[in-house]
């Protein structure tokens, strides 16, 4: 299980470290193996364990392709997932079309997500965190009634 926001930094070569505390865990799940792509509502990366990409891959195909926005969603999750390796050194390579589809710079943030990860522009990130806050506490739609049902 993945959770909480971890700041990262991304070499010249766009290398990123998986924090050490992630490392075993990844390994023991998906031997390292790890397959990342594009979120298609946000600037970010969507960075799952193989075998959860996988599940998802499955439910992408099933998918009717007759429609066009079904389809746009089909060809850009697909399309942009890269396979990847964890190193012995916990570092990833993110690829350079991807970096830039993300903008991403140096400072990132690495955010759990439960089953995946997602990678953002440090900035970007505290920009969007700001947005959110303010969105919600100006918000005045009822939450959906399964998480007025959740206790925290």
């Amino acid at each position: 299980m993945f959770r909480g926001s971890t700041p990262i930094s991304m070499d010249s070569k766009g290398r990123v470290a998986l924090p050490t505390r992630y490392r075993e865990f990844v390994k023991s799940i998906c031997d390292n193996k790890m397959v990342v792509t594009i979120d298609t509502g946000q600037k970010c990366l969507l960075l799952y364990p193989v075998t959860e990409w996988e599940l998802i891959q499955k439910e992408i195909d099933a998918l009717p392709s007759l429609r066009n926005s079904t389809r746009r969603i089909q060809r850009l999750l697909t399309g942009y997932a890269t396979d990847i390796d964890v190193d012995s050194n916990g570092r990833m390579l993110l690829p350079a079309k991807l970096r830039a589809y993300a903008r991403l710079e140096k400072k990132l943030v690495l955010v759990g997500q439960g089953k995946k990860f997602e990678i953002w522009d440090e900035e970007h990130w505290e920009e969007m965190l700001e947005i959110w806050l303010k969105e919600e506490a100006e918000s005045d739609e009822p939450l959906p009634e399964s998480l007025q049902l959740l206790s925290l």
